[in-house]
């Protein structure tokens, strides 16, 4: 039977520096395979000339190869140092960034977002989590996850601002940048400035790769466990854990909801009229949402633990998604704030989760020495929204063109708080004699 092995113990006092450096690669290396249909889609639907459908069948790819690197990943970031598996993901993830600064064809494309589905999460997720939750020491969980994803989140509205402007710069002013409604978009101009976009976040994936080697060497390892391959028994004693199966639910319904704010640059060009940049700049304005909710809600979860937490989330998440789904559509005078509204309030709740749902794992009474494999089994049934969330809302878009299937998108995410709202109080509610 797999053993922990002796290591130093895990630190008590929070490691900023470590922090710091897990912040930044975790959303650097979403960049590519995320970031960029997310703030830029109009631009990307149109340089690769797909559909709605079509983009949301790539992240399907990505989805599949990431539910078994979720499950394998896990047992590997218990046995080793974080440093060389995540820097190795960050790596291959550039390269594919590389192929993509080419423009490929639709089944190139196809097989570059399943790469992405294994380089982005079998050597890093995992990784990443454990790593976390050794640098946020004893008593801090909830503030080292919501850190974690505030931080991510302040990241990822920084580059995608600095993205934008990339953009920008390639447009005409009469040819799409800031012009009005209905300014015709140079199709070279278009294609050129997302592949600076590219290239930019292509360089930052690299570089991130050498500073993660070099920072997280220095980070305390904690408890590893220790014995020859992939110690099943120990994935199957975990898979018993009631706490397990609610937390991957409410990952489930809480990136489901964070799927549909994918949805807001195009959101903002069929339903307001925005420009290709201005579009952009809604989806990046947006992602400031992130630190505020992700790290509030982490200092309030070590107080009224995070279970709770997440409770009130799902209530935003549910209200912002009410906003949109029935806002739109009641006029012109109440279009505008219906979906700012909408977005904010969904855009907290949805923020608030990502900074909460790991902190659940030390909640539910995991030992230190198995979070990578308590992660990965949760992860594998609370990421399944890359597979069926992005073709979902590219039939809604696809087939009713316009704002109708705006609002049925944001409808998902008032079903989906509804689910995780249960699952959340099934949670608080678990003895601890099943945890």
């Amino acid at each position: 039977m797999t053993t922990p092995a002796s290591a130093p113990a895990s630190p008590t006092k929070l490691q900023p520096l470590a922090l710091t450096t897990l912040i930044l690669a975790g959303e650097v290396i979403f960049f590519l395979p995320f970031v960029l249909p997310r703030v830029f889609k109009p631009t990307l639907l149109a340089v690769f000339d797909i559909s709605n459908l079509e983009l949301g069948a790539y992240f399907s790819a990505y989805g599949v190869v990431a539910v078994g690197a979720y499950l394998l990943g896990g047992p590997l970031a218990d046995r080793f140092a974080p440093h060389g598996l995540m820097a190795t993901a960050l790596a291959m993830t550039g390269l594919g960034g590389l192929y993509l600064y080419t423009v490929p064809s639709t089944a190139g494309m196809g097989w570059l977002y399943a790469f992405w589905g294994m380089t982005t999460i079998l050597l890093f997720w995992a990784a990443m989590l454990r790593a976390t939750r050794v640098a946020g020491g004893a008593g801090r969980q909830g503030l080292a996850f919501g850190v974690l994803d505030g931080g991510r989140g302040l990241v990822a509205g920084l580059v995608a601002s600095v993205g934008v402007a990339v953009l920008a710069r390639s447009f005409p002013d009469t040819a799409g940048g800031d012009a009005g409604v209905g300014a015709l978009v140079d199709p070279v101009a278009q294609r050129e400035g997302l592949r600076a976009v590219i290239a930019t976040f292509t360089g930052v994936v690299l570089a991130t790769a050498v500073l993660v080697y070099v920072v997280l060497r220095r980070l305390p390892a904690g408890p590893r466990l220790r014995g020859e391959g992939i110690q099943w028994l120990r994935v199957t004693t975990l898979a018993k854990r009631r706490t397990v199966w609610l937390n991957a639910l409410i990952i489930l319904c809480a990136y489901s909801g964070y799927r549909v704010l994918d949805d807001v640059s195009l959101l903002a060009k069929d339903a307001l009229g925005y420009s290709d940049v201005e579009a952009a700049r809604l989806g990046g304005l947006s992602l400031y949402l992130r630190p505020v909710a992700a790290i509030g809600a982490g200092l309030l979860a070590d107080r009224y633990l995070a279970s709770r937490m997440t409770l009130a989330s799902f209530g935003l998440m549910a209200a912002g998604g009410l906003v949109v789904s029935l806002g739109i559509g009641f006029g012109e005078s109440w279009l505008l704030p219906s979906v700012w509204l909408g977005v904010i309030l969904a855009g907290l709740g949805v923020y608030a989760m990502r900074g909460l749902y790991f902190a659940l794992v030390d909640e539910g009474g995991v030992p230190l020495e198995l979070t990578g494999t308590a992660i990965g089994l949760a992860s594998v049934v609370g990421y399944l929204p890359d597979i069926y969330m992005a073709p979902l809302m590219g039939v809604l878009l696809d087939g009713w063109p316009g704002v109708v299937g705006h609002r049925l998108v944001f409808a998902l995410a008032v079903g989906f708080a509804a689910v995780g709202s249960v699952a959340s109080w099934l949670f608080a509610r678990a003895p601890a004699s099943v945890a």
